[in-house]
């Protein structure tokens, strides 16, 4: 097995950081005489280029003009999933990024696809998650990217990985790519089944707002009150936004609290009676019910809590809340938001059919009925996508550590 010679960063390439600027000149429509600003939230699984800002040309340096083969990281941000977090730029990009964002520009005989693939690694991620450290933000400095030290073979050894990555990662995109159409069938199918049993076309059943069925809707504690350094190996759980599912728990990241800090945000308290939702609603509501094997749990921030009356059945309103009517009807109250999301008022004010009791558990029973199998697809799905993710990183280490293209060195 080869194992490549570590390069240090500063041989390879060069870190440029963002653009500086004060908000009194920023513009959020394109302006003549403005170059567009790239932000955090541009930076996905490949640079995303709405959601910008705009500011004069003064501000903009020519090296922070966003080239072909530019890697763009996220520097700073309050999101311990988003720091770190880069995309490559697949041609000149008639934009410039932020100050809380990196730019990363290989040098002369690194080819810059074989650079941006690294910091795709699992190696850099575990990286990044030791040196980004914060209470309310979380920094990467420019000293922690040039600390790193990356495994480099000789030039067209590095074209060579990049070819054998892209036609295997090529497979992998078609395989997630039927996984994502089988999902979303399922999503169509799911839909239909819930329009149709909780239809309430001949008005026979009361309309309410959800407030006025539940006896207490709330968040989670914000700011200082619980932050990422309170987390502990064991202790009273978290419920996190990673945890909240359209229609179930995804029990995958465990997050917990020693008994002494629970104690000074127990009125967050969350059980298994209780149904927990998302405030973020970007593409849908998800809302799912608290695990009864968990007993009990702190609702963390932009985690709404919603703790039912007793004559309200559980089951029915969470498949309620996941009609689209009820996704249209909150998106219109946060259109235009960068990150859409909405509050304990909002959500008081959700209009619900409601039948009586009875008729509530017969439709229950009706919904999951039809929805066993689909829910257990999806299920799968999600286990099959979380597998070509793990194969991906497979491919990585095996790249960076010789395993993929032997070539004598």
């Amino acid at each position: 097995m080869n194992n490549y010679h570590r390069t240090p960063f500063t041989e390879i390439a060069t870190l440029i950081r963002g653009v500086s600027y004060d908000k009194s000149v920023v513009s959020t429509s394109e302006q003549e005489g403005c170059i567009p600003i790239l932000r955090a939230n541009n930076i996905q699984n490949s640079l995303v280029l709405n959601d910008l800002v705009y500011v004069p040309n003064d501000f903009v340096k020519e090296e922070q003009m966003i080239r072909e083969g530019d890697i763009v990281l996220a520097m700073s941000s309050g999101s311990k999933d988003l720091v770190g977090k880069s995309a490559q730029a697949n041609n000149d990009i008639n934009a410039a990024f932020g100050t809380f964002c990196g730019l990363i520009r290989a040098k002369e005989k690194v080819d810059s696809k074989y650079l941006g693939l690294y910091f795709q690694t699992q190696e850099y991620r575990n990286f990044v998650s030791y040196q980004s450290k914060g209470v309310n933000i979380c920094n990467l400095k420019k000293k922690d990217i040039e600390s790193l030290q990356i495994p480099l073979p000789p030039l067209p050894t590095q074209h060579q990985i990049v070819s054998r990555i892209e036609s295997l990662f090529a497979e992998l995109d078609k395989a997630e790519e039927h996984l994502r159409t089988a999902r979303q069938q399922l999503k169509t199918y799911k839909q239909a089944v819930l329009n149709h049993w909780l239809n309430n076309e001949d008005g026979k059943w009361e309309t309410v707002k959800l407030g006025e069925v539940a006896e207490k809707i709330f968040d989670g504690p914000f700011g200082t009150h619980l932050k990422s350094d309170d987390y502990v190996a064991d202790g009273i759980r978290v419920v996190r936004l990673e945890n909240i599912k359209a229609g179930f728990f995804d029990d995958s990241k465990q997050s917990f609290v020693t008994e002494e800090k629970y104690e000074t945000i127990k009125r967050h308290t969350v059980y298994p009676s209780d149904l927990i939702m998302s405030t973020f609603i970007a593409e849908e509501v998800k809302v799912c019910q608290m695990p009864e094997y968990i007993g009990f749990a702190v609702n963390k921030a932009d985690c709404i809590g919603i703790r039912l009356k007793p004559e309200i059945s559980v089951d029915y309103i969470k498949y309620y809340l996941s009609l689209r009517s009820v996704y249209h009807e909150l998106e219109i109250q946060v259109h235009g938001a960068t990150r859409p999301r909405v509050n304990t008022t909002q959500i008081k004010n959700i209009k619900i059919s409601l039948p009586p009791l009875s008729d509530q558990q017969r439709i229950v029973d009706e919904i999951e009925t039809r929805l066993s199998q689909a829910e257990a697809a999806e299920v799968r799905i999600a286990e099959s996508l979380q597998k070509t993710e793990a194969l991906r990183q497979s491919i990585l280490k095996k790249a960076f550590s010789g395993e993929l293209v032997q070539v004598d060195l």
